[in-house]
C-alpha cells in the first residue's frame, strides 16, 4: 500500500585495537581538511596502530560483505551490463568531519516469505543551506550548523509527541516512542515518516508540532519515504490535507515527482518499476531492466532524465522519452543503491550505498566520470545543498553487527573492529 505523497509499506564482539576516543573529553576529535591534506584518514582513524592496512582492509570488506538481495545472484547478473565509468573526479573536497554529530539509520525488519532480514532506511540527512544540516540523531532530529559547530535538538520524538494546532484530519492524541523512518525538510518545513505509518510536520519557525496522522493503519507498515514539492501538492501542507492517494500491487519503496508536477515514478518490491501519470496515477510506461526490488528515485532536474536504485547493485538512467530501455547502468561496489541525489542545477548525480562508498558521477557529460567518495560506516543519508556548493554524508553512530570485522560468530576474527565512527562528513565545491 502506497500513500503519495508519503508512502506506506507493509513489512514482513569484540572491541577493536584502536578505539580512537578521547576520554578525558567525552568526544572524538574532529577532521579537518587540513589534516586531510597532510595525509590523515578523514575519519581519524588511526591506521598505523592497527595490524593492518587501510586498504586491505577495505578490500576485505569488498570481498566479505554480503549484499541483501530478494532475488538470489541479482548482482552478478546486472554485471555485465554495467557502463565501465573513469574514478578520479574530484567535483567535492573533502572540508571536515564532524565527529560531535552522531546520524543514525534507523533498522526494520522485513515481515514477509517467513525471513527477517534487517536494513535501514537512508533518507535521514537534509541539507538547507551550505551550512545548515537537519538530521536523525537517536530519538531527536537535531539541526548542526557547520558554519558555528553548533548543534540543537529540533524534535524529540522519544516521549510523547502531539500536535498543538488543530486540523481536520489530525490525531489530536499523537504518538508514542515513534521510530523515524524517513525525514525530509524545505521551506521551514520539517516531515518525519515513522515505522507504524506515522507522519509528523512541524514549521521550524513555530513552536510545537503542527499536525498528525498515519499514511496508512495496515498492521505492521510503515512510512518508507517522504519529499516536499513546492507545487504541485499531492499532500496540501498549508492544509494539512491529503488531495490523491494511489494503490500499486506490490509495496512501494521510493517515488519521486518530475519538475513539472505530471509523471511520478513508482518503484518498489518488483524488479519492475512504473512511470505513471501523477494526476491520475494510471501506468505511462513500464520500467523493465533492474533484476531485484528498487529503494531509491530522483529525476534529473531537466524533467527529462530520471534515476532508479535497486538491490542488484545497479543505479539506472532512464530517458523519458524513450523508455524502453534504461540508457545506463552504474555499478556499485559493496551492496543496493539506497539514496540517489541530483544537484539542482543538475550537473552531478550522487548515489550512497548501504555503507562505505558515495559516488558522484558528472551527469552533464554523461556518467562517464565518478568521484568515489571512501570511508567507513552504515551511511543514515546524504544531501547536496540547494545552491550545489556542499555535500553532507551521515556515517551512523548505530551500525549492525554486520558491518563489523570481529564480533558475532567470529567469522571476520582475524580483523579487528572498528568502533565510535558516527560522525557527519562534509564535502564542498
Amino acid at each position: 500500500m502506497a500513500e503519495y505523497l508519503f508512502r506506506g509499506r507493509e513489512m514482513g564482539g569484540s572491541d577493536s585495537e584502536v578505539d580512537e576516543y578521547d576520554y578525558m573529553n567525552n568526544k572524538m576529535a574532529d577532521t579537518s581538511a587540513a589534516q586531510a591534506r597532510r595525509g590523515e584518514d578523514i575519519q581519524g582513524i588511526r591506521w598505523d596502530r592497527f595490524s593492518i592496512t587501510r586498504e586491505k582492509y577495505k578490500q576485505t570488506r569488498l570481498e566479505q560483505y554480503k549484499n541483501y538481495e530478494n532475488i538470489p545472484q541479482s548482482g552478478e547478473g546486472s554485471e555485465k551490463e554495467c557502463k565501465i565509468t573513469k574514478k578520479g573526479g574530484r567535483y567535492y573536497e573533502f572540508r571536515r568531519n564532524s565527529s560531535s554529530v552522531k546520524p543514525t539509520a534507523t533498522h526494520f525488519q522485513v515481515r514477509r516469505h517467513f525471513s527477517f532480514p534487517n536494513f535501514p532506511l537512508r533518507n535521514l540527512v537534509w541539507a538547507t543551506s551550505k551550512h545548515d544540516v537537519y538530521l536523525m540523531s537517536h530519538d531527536s532530529v537535531i539541526h548542526w550548523s557547520s558554519l558555528t559547530s553548533n548543534k540543537a535538538e529540533v524534535l524529540n520524538v522519544a516521549g510523547h509527541v502531539a500536535p498543538c494546532e488543530k486540523h481536520p484530519g489530525s490525531l489530536l492524541e499523537g504518538f508514542m516512542q515513534t521510530q523515524v523512518s524517513t525525514l525530509a525538510v524545505k521551506d521551514r518545513l520539517l516531515v518525519a515518516g515513522g515505522f507504524q505509518g506515522e507522519l509528523i510536520c512541524k514549521y521550524l519557525d513555530r513552536p510545537g508540532v503542527c499536525f498528525c496522522t498515519r499514511t496508512t493503519y495496515d498492521d505492521n507498515a510503515i512510512t518508507n519515504a517522504v519529499e516536499i514539492y513546492t507545487t504541485p501538492r499531492e499532500f496540501d501542507m498549508e492544509k494539512f490535507q491529503l488531495s490523491k492517494h494511489f494503490r500499486f500491487p506490490w509495496p512501494v519503496n521510493h517515488t519521486s515527482l518530475s519538475p513539472d508536477g505530471k509523471l511520478l515514478i513508482i518503484v518498489g518490491d518488483n524488479p519492475d518499476g512504473i512511470l505513471v501519470d501523477a494526476r491520475t496515477g494510471k501506468t505511462v510506461m513500464p520500467l523493465v531492466g533492474h533484476l531485484d526490488f528498487s529503494f531509491a528515485s530522483a529525476w534529473h532536474p531537466d524533467g527529462l532524465t530520471f534515476a532508479t536504485g535497486n538491490q542488484d547493485k545497479t543505479c539506472r538512467i532512464w530517458d523519458a522519452r524513450n523508455l524502453s530501455k534504461s540508457v545506463a547502468s552504474l555499478k556499485a561496489n559493496l551492496g543496493a543503491i539506497r539514496s540517489i541525489r541530483y544537484t539542482s542545477d543538475g550537473r552531478f548525480m550522487a548515489l550512497a550505498e548501504p555503507a562505505d562508498f558515495v559516488h558522484v558521477y558528472d551527469a552533464k557529460n554523461g556518467y562517464e566520470v565518478e568521484q568515489e567518495i571512501d570511508f567507513f560506516g552504515e551511511i543514515s543519508g546524504m544531501s547536496f545543498s540547494p545552491d550545489t556548493e556542499s555535500l553532507f554524508i551521515g556515517v551512523s553512530d548505530v551500525p549492525p553487527q554486520w558491518l563489523f570485522f570481529g564480533v558475532s560468530d567470529g567469522t571476520y576474527g582475524s580483523l579487528p573492529t572498528i568502533k565510535k565512527y558516527g560522525s557527519l562528513l562534509e564535502f564542498s565545491r
